[in-house]
């Protein structure tokens, strides 16, 4: 079981152990929305997502790829927790930081590199993708 929250600790969360998936992404609403220079995906299972404390709010945006993605954070002080896509309601995209124990990216897929930030190393052997991957 893996365990996270927000900055605050007013939402908390549990989730299984090994993502689906993991990711890091460079794309322009990722590096907004962690206010750094990219975003950790951590897939998993929607209902694998249980709350422990308190409640997300939820609100919708565009993705770079023309989707639609619904983001959830806390209500306090706005930390995103999560996001689920419109097109595949039954994963959801925990926001790496806010896991208690990160998760390692040495060696993982970094997507949306043609928007990466100028200074940015992506380790030797990491997979690049310019967009997000088929």
């Amino acid at each position: 079981m893996r365990t996270g929250g927000c900055q605050c600790g007013a939402v908390r969360y549990e989730t299984v152990d090994e993502p689906t998936e993991l990711y890091v992404c460079h794309c322009l609403e990722c590096r907004k929305q962690s206010a750094s220079a990219f975003g950790i995906s951590f897939i998993v299972a929607h209902r694998d997502i249980a709350l422990t404390r308190g409640a997300p709010r939820f609100w919708e945006r565009p993705t770079d790829s023309g989707g639609r993605i619904r983001c959830a954070f806390c209500p306090d002080c706005g930390s995103r927790l999560w996001h689920e896509d419109a097109a595949d309601p039954e994963r959801a995209s925990i926001k790496g930081g806010t896991l208690d124990e990160a998760p390692d990216i040495s060696a993982v897929d970094h997507i949306w590199t043609k928007r990466k930030m100028p200074g940015v190393v992506i380790p030797d052997g990491a997979r690049q993708f310019p967009e997000e991957p088929e």
